[in-house]
């Protein structure tokens, strides 16, 4: 399933480096040397990292060469700012490709597919993968192969499933493997094989709450404020680069059960906002810290 951008047919010029003076004025004049119309820029430079991050968005028609020579003269650019610069450009007319990750709870895969229905998702929905079978159904309904992996409770099984999730990810070659409440623990290698594309909503405003039960945690603690977090997954559990994060009020009032009703509302639009973040290059990570040109 694809759908097309809402949006003129732009190029998305991405770059993080070292700051040093100079660098906007090198952009601008390669920019405007190749008649490039910039429909929107962001600057960012980190005081204590030293690290100068943008992200360029040009009008396609207005650019006098190919993509691919556009491409290879904008890494000549990024060579000159050095061996550390790392830099990227997308062709807004490629949706980008994702496979979403699931286990029972379908309000996120919901509000994804129905996204991507109205042509307001810059996604292309490649395959999605169950752990349980429940949400079968929902990705048959929007005509999306739906690949249903059990997963043992021993370790040798499922290092065999996550092994067959894996092989199946990797036929898409995806630019997002979107983990819409999939109640697993990535092992170490598939998160370093995913870096900067596995993307987790976690039920919880962390760094509060991580790991299971977040609702009854923070039940427990009597806190006022519950929310949901978007994140790349990393080896370290969900203390991955944050992307995006919302909160909702609650009362003493509230049980976990009502917790987890009002947080759902949080969670599918915190992994929205995210994914389209990532979707759009509008995220850049340094260290476990994210920049974001929204």
């Amino acid at each position: 399933m694809s759908t097309n951008s809402p949006t003129e047919h732009q190029y998305v010029l991405t770059l993080g480096c070292p700051d040093s003076t100079g660098i906007v004025a090198k952009l601008s004049s390669f920019i405007a040397e190749l008649g490039g119309w910039i429909t929107e820029a962001g600057y960012f430079t980190d005081p204590e990292s030293g690290w100068f991050f943008t992200r360029q968005a040009v009008r396609a028609d207005s650019i006098e060469v190919s993509f691919a020579e556009l491409k290879e003269r904008f890494g000549l650019i990024a060579e000159e700012l050095g061996a550390e610069t790392r830099w990227r450009i997308w062709d807004t007319a490629h949706p980008k490709k994702a496979v979403i990750l699931v286990t029972k709870e379908g309000h996120c895969l919901h509000d994804l597919l129905g996204r991507v229905d109205q042509n307001d998702y810059p996604m292309e929905v490649a395959a999605i993968i169950g752990n349980h079978d429940d949400l079968r159904h929902i990705a048959e309904n929007h005509g999306i192969p739906f690949h249903h992996v059990p997963f043992p409770k021993d370790a040798v099984g499922k290092r065999k499933a996550f092994d067959q999730v894996a092989a199946i990810v990797e036929q898409h070659n995806p630019e997002a493997i979107v983990l819409a409440r999939f109640m697993q623990i990535l092992p170490p290698d598939l998160c370093e094989m995913w870096e900067g594309r596995a993307i987790n909503i976690h039920h919880s405003f962390l760094p509060s709450f991580m790991g299971a039960r977040p609702y009854h945690q923070a039940y427990k603690r009597g806190v006022k404020l519950i929310g949901a977090t978007c994140h790349y997954a990393t080896t370290d559990l969900d203390d991955g680069p944050i992307i995006e994060q919302d909160v909702i009020r609650v009362s003493h009032k509230d049980t976990p059960t009502n917790m987890q009703r009002l947080g759902r509302d949080a969670e599918k639009v915190v992994l929205a906002r995210g994914l389209r973040f990532h979707l759009e290059d509008r995220v850049q990570v340094h260290g476990n810290r994210t920049v974001i040109f929204d």
